[in-house]
């Protein structure tokens, strides 16, 4: 994988700027981490080149002002009018089940994880997708630090209730709060990311502000957002979308060409910001890594 320029990944007015602030605190003796290794003083990362691919990335224009989040409203450009709506100060995040050390931890315990940043590809369900830079760190990292017991088998993630501020949650378009779930060896696989920022910032509330997850061979809607509980647990969890609707969103949701949405094709997806359709790769171009996951399974089945 060739090693990307960090403006490649900024959209350049901010590219140059920031660079140029550093640069000046540099040259005044006041900055001694490399300048790849922040992009604020809330958050440091590295990159990490094994999740450096040499695709073009989505202007961040698009991605975040773009965005599904229903509990900011249903329209695309709800999430970034309604931001503010989200309240994220005080975050914490609850995990708890089976495993042997059930814990709460903050934001300033998660931002202690080494931070780090990884190009995914990120498809939607409704067809389009996105190429784009996350920072976080792995779910395996922070799942450890309970010790999952052996009755552990699926993950389970609960989203942000809070009717008050929230306007899409005072309708009942899913039974709230939003809730999602993963078998513990995609859980623990090393491409599942909590991501807590993106384009070189803290996440920002329309991509799911302070902390969500992200499964780049998985249908977008499988990354929850604004995550307050994880709970390992013994029974596969119903998610909110298979409860809304079973006969279009199964528990895997993996992305394959070859299986349509009960309503369209997902043979192809439009990148945002391009006019044009490209094909759509089985489980999202991560095959090599995460299709012996499903070993024996039948895809279609196990939609």
């Amino acid at each position: 994988m060739s090693h990307l320029k960090e403006s490649d990944i900024t959209p350049q007015e901010w590219f140059l700027n920031r660079r140029q602030l550093l640069r000046t605190i540099g040259a005044a003796g006041l900055l001694s981490t490399p300048l790849n290794a922040f992009a604020d003083s809330s958050l440091r990362f590295q990159p990490n080149p094994q999740y450096r691919p040499d695709l073009k990335l989505t202007d961040a224009e698009h991605a975040l002002h773009y965005n599904n989040f229903y509990e900011l409203g249903t329209d695309k450009s709800d999430p970034y009018r309604n931001a503010d709506r989200l309240i994220t100060d005080n975050w914490q995040v609850r995990i708890e089940g089976e495993c042997a050390k059930p814990q709460t931890f903050d934001m300033d315990d998660l931002l202690a994880i080494e931070q780090e940043e990884r190009i995914y590809r990120f498809r939607c369900v409704e067809g389009w997708s996105m190429v784009v830079p996350w920072i976080g760190f792995p779910l395996s990292k922070l799942l450890n630090k309970v010790e999952p017991t052996s009755k552990a088998k699926y993950v389970e993630f609960i989203s942000i209730l809070d009717r008050k501020n929230l306007p899409g949650q005072r309708f009942n378009i899913l039974d709230w709060p939003y809730r999602e779930g993963l078998r513990i060896d995609e859980a623990m696989h090393p491409l599942t990311l909590m991501a807590t920022g993106l384009y070189g910032e803290a996440l920002q509330n329309q991509s799911g502000a302070p902390l969500r997850l992200i499964v780049p061979w998985k249908y977008g809607f499988k990354s929850s957002k604004s995550i307050v509980t994880i709970r390992l647990v013994e029974k596969q969890p119903i998610s909110s979308w298979m409860q809304a609707t079973p006969s279009e969103y199964g528990f895997y949701s993996n992305v394959n060409p070859q299986v349509p949405h009960r309503r369209w094709s997902q043979a192809k997806e439009r990148p945002l910001g391009s006019f044009f359709k490209k094909k759509t790769l089985m489980f999202n171009g991560y095959a090599d890594e995460v299709a012996s996951l499903y070993s024996g399974m039948d895809l279609r089945r196990y939609f």
